[in-house]
């Protein structure tokens, strides 16, 4: 079972179910009066009228449902030329890509993979991709190298065993000259 159209969708959505009668029946419609009034051939009279304005306002969505139907045919149309389109130019750009990285691309002409291109591709990726691991592995160790240097030093501060005898001296006279700084500009 195909899947319902756009037009079949809209239609069943916000047609079908604005039909004055679907909304409230003339027997229904009857009763809201008061019931001296229901008898009267004005209320039959007032519903047909109502119902006709409805008729109009259902008619006009109508037509901007077949006027949206033929937009998003359109839409489609211009999305499927846009897509072929930029295929083309993503083909054109990823070649580029290769050729700027690799130098030549070896199928960009025609030519053909064979086992050993396929191969001899592939063991240079391999070999490419073991010299970043071992960079990386470096890297690695040098972090955790730096971190681990962090971390004693941060212990040492901890308890109070400072590589840095002057320290204490520095810091001191650093404060005694904050104190005689503030003092001056009192």
């Amino acid at each position: 079972m195909p899947p319902p159209s756009e037009l079949k969708i809209l239609s069943s959505y916000l047609l079908v179910p604005a039909q004055l009668p679907t909304i409230i029946s003339l027997q229904e419609f009857t009763e809201l009066f008061p019931a001296k009034l229901q008898s009267s051939p004005h209320i039959r009279t007032l519903y047909r009228d109502l119902q006709s304005q409805r008729n109009g306002l259902v008619d006009s969505v109508a037509v901007e449902i077949e006027d949206q139907v033929q937009r998003g045919k359109e839409l489609r149309r211009v999305l499927a030329r846009t897509r072929r389109a930029t295929e083309g130019q993503d083909y054109e750009e990823e070649v580029e890509i290769e050729r700027l990285l690799f130098g030549s691309v070896p199928n960009s002409k025609g030519e053909k993979h064979n086992i050993l291109s396929v191969i001899d591709e592939l063991e240079g990726a391999i070999s490419q991709l073991q010299s970043e691991l071992q960079l990386l592995g470096e890297e690695e160790a040098s972090l955790v190298a730096s971190i681990e240097k962090t971390l004693d030093d941060m212990s040492d501060l901890r308890y109070g065993r400072l590589d840095n005898r002057q320290l204490r001296e520095d810091v001191l006279e650093g404060l005694a000259n904050l104190q005689e700084t503030c003092k001056a500009k009192d």
